[in-house]
């Protein structure tokens, strides 16, 4: 059940504490795009968003990974300027590695951010990397995602019973 477990918990990307992943010796801040950045139904970033990783850009390296393909990716790399990873095939490693070869990170300097405990968050963990899990944008998501959702809110109830993870209590 740990490798459910995220090591931060933040409401959305706008309240995690990046001075302090900065601190901790966080250079890369990869984000699962679809309900992490933006909603199924967003085909562009909101200025809000360009906003933000133009800010993050500053001090991280800043790069999408995405079960998503290419064309949904896409506007979302060239609006916002950073670099992506599509079909990524969360929460397998390949993708994480191919990252940290091509970049030069060691895990310990790599964040994961995403929605998701049975894609972002196990690949993460798998990966070593410091993993934060946020609320989702949107409650509207395609069908295999509702599918997955079951499993994860098993996930939550168990972690949950075992006093490790609240659904809305939030923690660094």
């Amino acid at each position: 059940m740990d490798i459910f477990v995220p090591d931060i918990y933040a409401q959305s990307i706008y309240t995690i504490n990046y001075k302090k992943l900065k601190k901790r010796g966080i250079k890369c801040l990869l984000f699962d795009l679809n309900n992490t950045l933006a909603s199924y139904d967003d085909d562009y970033p909101s200025d809000k968003l360009r906003e933000k990783m133009f800010e993050l850009e500053k001090d991280f390296k800043v790069i999408i990974v995405s079960n998503s393909n290419k064309n949904r990716i896409r506007p979302f790399k060239e609006k916002l300027n950073i670099d992506s990873s599509f079909s990524s095939k969360k929460p397998l490693k390949k993708k994480y590695k191919k990252i940290l070869n091509m970049y030069n990170f060691k895990d310990t300097e790599v964040a994961m951010i995403g929605d998701c405990l049975l894609t972002d968050i196990w690949g993460g963990n798998r990966m070593s990397f410091t993993t934060i899990l946020v609320n989702g944008v949107s409650d509207s998501e395609p069908f295999h995602m509702r599918f997955l959702r079951i499993f994860e809110r098993k996930i939550i109830k168990k972690l949950n019973k075992k006093g490790i993870l609240f659904k809305g209590k939030y923690y660094e």
